[in-house]
């Protein structure tokens, strides 16, 4: 019996083990200043116009940051947290292929900004919604669905899904001009917390396989990952492991289900 209660107090420990003790942590937001950390899809594809019309790009602080976003209505783009935390104000292009070469554009404040209550420096909760002005829809420029309450407690291991954005191509690279693309397989969360431990991956993160270097980060920071089945949002990026995008080793989403609530809250959107 003691033997028992002593493996088990053992499980626990190396579930919650320190974030030093693995591996830490990368925030993919592109930063414009020296030793800047950047986004990346790695070993993906050109984007052909249209082909993902609910991506936006987000340029912070009159570039001093950019991420990315999804259309989720006329009036909001979600994104990650990290994104939103220190911005003041945000450019938002729409419908863009080349990175700044928008359909339209549209400047907002820091008051139509909404960082989740909870986001903390782990990234957990990693997720904001950003209010604009309206927006007609149409090829170019759509809006993604959420997922249904009737998945909240999908895990999505083993589904395909495609992320997109403008970061690096490669370890080596600068921020790409022209939007790509990428498939990539969730995996099983358990997986993924034995690499970078329990105080980063909680129920609500969501973790893909980046086998082959195929984007350890899918792009910029608040990118959308979007299953393949259904076309649903299910992940917003937000981390990868110190070692890089084409190591092989886990990338970190924002898990959407996991905020359902907290998005019809402030939206009204829900399915």
């Amino acid at each position: 019996m003691k033997l028992i209660v002593f493996l088990a107090l053992v499980a626990v420990a190396a579930a919650n083990v320190l974030p030093s003790e693995l591996n830490k942590v990368v925030p993919v937001k592109d930063m414009t200043r020296p030793g800047k950390v950047e986004g990346r899809i790695t070993n993906g594809y050109p984007a052909y116009e249209g082909k993902v019309p609910y991506i936006v790009g987000l340029s912070f602080n009159d570039g001093g940051h950019w991420c990315s976003g999804s259309i989720i209505g006329n009036t909001w783009v979600l994104t990650a947290g990290h994104c939103v935390n220190t911005a003041n104000h945000v450019l938002i292009y729409y419908g863009a292929s080349f990175r700044h070469e928008a359909q339209f554009t549209h400047w907002v404040s820091r008051s139509d900004m909404i960082v989740h209550p909870d986001w903390n420096d782990y990234l957990n909760n990693d997720i904001a919604l950003i209010r604009t002005p309206h927006v007609d829809f149409w090829s170019l420029v759509d809006r993604v669905e959420l997922p249904s309450y009737n998945d909240r407690y999908n895990s999505y291991a083993g589904w395909w899904a495609v992320a997109s954005g403008w970061g690096r191509t490669d370890n080596d690279s600068g921020m790409s001009n022209y939007l790509n693309c990428v498939d990539v397989q969730v995996m099983d969360n358990n997986d993924c917390r034995n690499y970078f431990g329990g105080y980063y991956i909680t129920d609500n993160t969501i973790c893909i396989d980046t086998d082959g270097g195929r984007s350890s980060c899918n792009g910029d920071s608040g990118g959308p990952l979007v299953s393949h089945d259904g076309n649903r949002i299910i992940g917003i990026t937000s981390f990868v492991g110190w070692e890089g995008c084409t190591a092989s080793k886990p990338a970190g989403f924002t898990r959407v289900t996991g905020y359902l609530d907290w998005i019809r809250d402030h939206t009204g959107i829900s399915y």
